[in-house]
């Protein structure tokens, strides 16, 4: 039997990148067969959460896989069908956006025009400071999208940052088989 195919695409919400990377290993643990993506800015930014070439390094490694992290590298995606579920995570308030209004202008919305053209699923982990802000909207666009699931998210700190939104990240593998059956994992929100 063959390995399920996971896309795994980590846009730039640094902050949860310690958070996101131990769940790739897991995937990977439990026998999926991982295909690395990133932002170009993911890809190529150092800050104070660490270097790029840092966790570009440890997803290498875990995957045993080069990062695919240019919208060329991405695109044979769709025609070659190389995913059988793509997750996004953390997924940026930005990227939603895009996702909602079909804009492709990065490695990681190509990736997910790419594998939505076979009608397959993409999970997405969400990260983003305007959750019940600017971007409610296109949380609730993509809520309603075909072939679209979400990792079951809740806000991460209601007094300080009271818009803000944040997947549980520990959420993914089962999100991603209830994803391949078509199913929403419920409930959404914590």
């Amino acid at each position: 039997m063959e390995k399920i195919r996971v896309g795994f695409a980590m846009c730039g919400s640094f902050c949860t990148f310690s958070k996101v990377l131990p769940e790739i290993e897991r995937l990977v643990e439990l026998g999926y067969d991982v295909v690395p993506i990133m932002s170009e800015f993911a890809y190529a930014t150092d800050t104070r959460f660490g270097k790029a070439e840092d966790f570009i390094a440890q997803v290498e490694e875990m995957t045993g896989k080069k990062i695919i992290h240019t919208i060329d590298e991405a695109e044979p995606i769709g025609p070659k069908k190389l995913l059988d579920v793509l997750v996004i995570a953390p997924c940026t308030g930005n990227t939603l956006g895009k996702l909602a209004c079909g804009i492709t202008d990065s490695s990681v919305t190509m990736a997910a025009k790419a594998h939505i053209r076979n009608a397959k699923p993409v999970v997405i982990a969400v990260s983003t400071n305007d959750g019940l802000g600017a971007s409610a909207k296109n949380i609730g666009m993509l809520q309603n999208a075909k072939y679209i699931y979400f990792v079951p998210y809740d806000q991460d700190d209601h007094i300080h940052k009271p818009s803000s939104l944040v997947a549980d990240f520990t959420q993914i593998a089962p999100a991603i088989q209830m994803a391949l059956k078509n199913v929403q994992i419920q409930p959404v929100i914590r």
